[in-house]
């Protein structure tokens, strides 16, 4: 078997991307798609190297030289991964950087697009505005996003209440299966087609592009922001949201974000909720411009803002997530403020369902959380200083307040959106008991869908190359 510094030296084409331009240029592509600063420090892990494919020859060489090597792949399209998974391993790994595939190919008279996975969602939409005025795509509103993960981990965002997931409007994919073949929809057929809409395409091979359709928006959208604290009756109004915000037109929706702030007196904090709103049949300001309120930035900027593949600001972070089956009483609300006045340093980002998210079946695609969800809850928790008691403390926050959520969320399992990353839900060390490790996090995930990915995975993936720490596992082999 040939070492890889000899494959290296074997490699006129660049193949390889950055490995053999020096151990800093490596270091700088590595740092630039890094969005968790967590993840950033000098006792992480490091990739042995870094491929910066160009072509999908370079992935499908990048795939059969891994397999070779038995070295370990990681994908990497944005590097938005909560907890760092398409760039952190505790094992000797390689990244595949998927930055330089991003090209966008608009059809607008068929109302589609060809979307590469190194794509951002800012750069989609920029693209899309370009042939339209009157034509969007149902995805997230971190402008930064990167395509590849964020499509095939389900992708949502202020339009799915009128057209569901970004999943739900994929029509075709290409992806580099573990044999290295280049497959679209008609080739890889309606299993795996299935399993990339949602299950996570890491698990299943590399996913080069998606095939998406595109959303009618109006050519003007009203956006707002409406802040309310404790003492301007909060409570009645959160309450009142969530038996609202789910039923309401199907063109309006209604985020709640909740922070702790402040209060009108010296040295007293209280929880402010921000309802932060886009409604589809108005006449304020384009589709594209609205995008610009959702990132939080001005929104008279420019829109060439959103081919900026660079965040505005990078930060450690941790992220946890839960859905709200029941609407929480009066007391109940009451009682989380009073525990995020304690934690302090913790935000509540709600969004609401219903609409088209519960009329699509939990089988479509491998995201099972549709009927029955009145709304989503994201737990935050940002820090700026560097450090592992640092990170330790706010971690836990997030932990603390998770726990006291468990009597108003689901239950049995309680689940979880597979996108919002969470190694504590379970890690995978892809081992003999990968599938019973698997099984843990995976019914969080996907609920009774994690059976079929397994399958699907055992049969695209039998010795299971593509893996990670929450990867779908293959099935148990009984004769071992």
């Amino acid at each position: 078997m040939r070492r890889l510094d000899d494959m290296r030296r074997e490699d006129p084409h660049g193949l390889l991307g950055l490995a053999g331009q020096g151990e800093h240029t490596t270091s700088i592509v590595l740092a630039s798609h890094i969005r968790n600063l967590r993840f950033n420090t000098s006792t992480t892990r490091k990739p042995y190297l870094i491929i910066t494919a160009l072509h999908v020859s370079h992935v499908q060489a990048a795939v059969v030289c891994a397999q070779n090597q038995n070295l370990q792949m990681k994908i990497r399209s944005g590097g938005h991964d909560y907890d760092g998974l398409s760039y952190v391993a505790e094992v000797p790994f390689f990244i595949l950087d998927m930055f330089n595939l991003r090209s966008i190919e608009v059809d607008i008279k068929n109302e589609t697009a060809w979307v590469q996975a190194g794509a951002t969602i800012g750069e989609v939409y920029y693209r899309i505005a370009e042939k339209s005025t009157v034509h969007g795509f149902p995805a997230g509103v971190c402008l930064t996003l990167g395509v590849g993960g964020h499509i095939s981990g389900g992708g949502y965002g202020n339009m799915m209440r009128k057209y569901g997931l970004s999943v739900d409007n994929v029509i075709d994919a290409q992806i580099i299966d573990v044999q290295g073949r280049l497959l679209d929809r008609k080739s890889m057929g309606e299993d795996l087609f299935w399993a990339i809409r949602g299950g996570g395409g890491a698990s299943f091979g590399v996913v080069l592009s998606y095939k998406i359709k595109l959303v009618q928006v109006p050519q003007n959208v009203t956006v707002f922001q409406v802040r309310r604290t404790l003492v301007e009756n909060l409570t009645d109004i959160v309450y009142n949201w969530q038996h609202v915000a789910p039923y309401i037109d199907n063109n309006l929706f209604i985020r709640l974000i909740l922070d702790v702030v402040n209060g009108t007196q010296n040295g007293t904090k209280t929880v402010r909720a921000s309802f932060i709103a886009m409604y589809l049949d108005c006449i304020e300001t384009s589709w594209l411009k609205s995008l610009l309120f959702w990132a939080n930035i001005n929104i008279t900027s420019s829109v060439d803002i959103l081919l900026d593949r660079q965040p505005q600001s990078l930060i450690y972070l941790k992220r946890k997530s839960d859905y709200v089956k029941e609407p929480i009483s009066k007391e109940g609300l009451e009682g989380i403020w009073k525990k995020m006045i304690k934690l302090v340093d913790t935000i509540l980002y709600c969004n609401p369902y219903g609409g088209k998210m519960a009329e699509i079946p939990s089988t479509e695609v491998p995201f099972p959380h549709r009927a029955g969800i009145l709304w989503k809850v994201q737990y935050m928790a940002n820090w700026n200083q560097p450090g592992k008691d640092v990170a330790t403390h706010y971690i836990n926050l997030t932990r603390e307040l998770h726990q006291y959520m468990t009597p108003f969320v689901s239950k049995n399992p309680r689940v979880v959106f597979f996108n919002y990353k969470d190694l504590d839900l379970g890690i995978n060390h892809n081992g003999k008991d990968s599938y019973d490790e698997g099984r843990v996090y995976g019914e969080e995930y996907f609920k009774d869908n994690f059976n079929r990915l397994v399958q699907i995975k055992t049969k695209v993936d039998p010795g299971n190359f593509f893996r990670n720490e929450q990867s779908i596992p293959i099935l148990p082999n009984k004769n071992s």
